[in-house]
């Protein structure tokens, strides 16, 4: 405990463990076997709970109350507009300058699951309507489930996701990490990370991982999209969208084995390459943060989303439930 912060660790007997924070309801380790059956730390993360507190990279957090960008910080919603704080830029991203990843949470447990929830008052970071939040970790043999749900009494918008930067070696950058992703199409950025409206084929681009390829092959290429944000930084248009829980994308990891793989019932992930890691921030066992040393895979919908109609609406209601699940799956070869 520090000042009143906890972290919460769950175990299984295959080895498997995950220790959360309540502070942001972030993964503060994650430990997973390579191919010779040996347990490491595939997360990064910081030593203590206080460097959590000021943590500005979102390392491992849950981030809402809307994740990604948000234009100018504003939005129209049934006829009246609001503007959120531009804590990114002249921008609005993860929620604000307080946002859930800078919270803390309540949490309970149960045999293999953290059961955490938050409840965000009306006018909260310029967001309308009393929201509560909950979120579930759950640790399967091979798995680490999140389960997302939320309810309100006004109309708002809600778009909830993970933070966790991987690296499947557990040291170096993850240039040399193997991606998939299951999309045929991305959404364009302008200089400043905001969609135009676009949806583009990933076809003939380097922006295509639907065969897979090493990260860092492409991640200089003379591209409009990679130019100005020093690598990917992305939401993927995933493919086969209904609603229900399926493949979004794998990553592998050639020297320890190791394969993440991710299902989500989310429309897009943000692939993001940890570009602006710049080696200020110091690790656990006091490894520097370089740049491309992890990469996120965030599901979630689609940045500014509430400015482009087009794009699936991140509304939700009175009376309705906001419910999204990830699964991220463990294994080696």
């Amino acid at each position: 405990m520090t000042n009143g912060l906890f972290t919460y660790t769950l175990t299984n007997t295959l080895g498997f463990e995950v220790s959360v924070t309540n502070y942001g309801g972030a993964v503060t380790s994650l430990k997973t076997p390579d191919r010779y059956g040996t347990f490491g730390e595939i997360v990064l993360g910081f030593e203590t709970l206080d460097e959590y507190v000021h943590n500005p990279r979102y390392f491992g957090a849950l981030i809402g109350r809307h994740a990604n960008r948000i234009a100018r910080g504003r939005f129209s919603l049934n006829g009246v507009e609001y503007q959120l704080p531009c804590n990114n830029g002249d921008n609005h991203l993860h929620g604000g300058f307080k946002g859930f990843d800078k919270r803390v949470w309540d949490v309970s447990e149960s045999e293999n699951s953290l059961h955490l929830t938050y409840f965000s008052k009306d006018g909260e970071e310029g967001y309308p309507g009393n929201v509560t939040a909950a979120v579930d970790y759950t640790l399967l043999d091979n798995e680490l489930r999140i389960d997302y749900r939320a309810t309100t009494d006004r109309d708002t918008i809600v778009n909830l996701t993970n933070h966790s930067y991987f690296n499947l070696r557990g040291d170096g950058t993850i240039l040399d990490h193997h991606l998939v992703l299951n999309a045929d199409s991305f959404t364009p950025v302008s200089k400043d990370l905001i969609p135009n409206g676009e949806i583009r084929s990933v076809e003939a681009t380097p922006m295509d991982f639907r065969k897979g390829k090493a990260i860092g092959v492409q991640i200089r290429d003379s591209y409009d999209q990679l130019g100005f944000t020093g690598g990917y930084d992305h939401n993927f248009v995933l493919n086969d969208y209904d609603g229900s829980l399926r493949f979004a994308g794998r990553v592998y990891e050639s020297s320890t084995g190791r394969v993440l793989e991710v299902l989500t019932t989310q429309p897009g992930m943000q692939f993001y390459s940890g570009n602006f890691l710049d080696g200020t921030l110091v690790g656990r066992n006091r490894v520097t943060y370089v740049k491309y040393a992890g990469l996120c895979l965030e599901p979630q919908h689609f940045p500014d989303a509430p400015n482009h109609s087009s794009f699936p609406a991140t509304v939700l209601r009175p009376g309705e439930e906001y419910k999204q699940t990830t699964v991220f799956r463990f294994s080696a070869r």
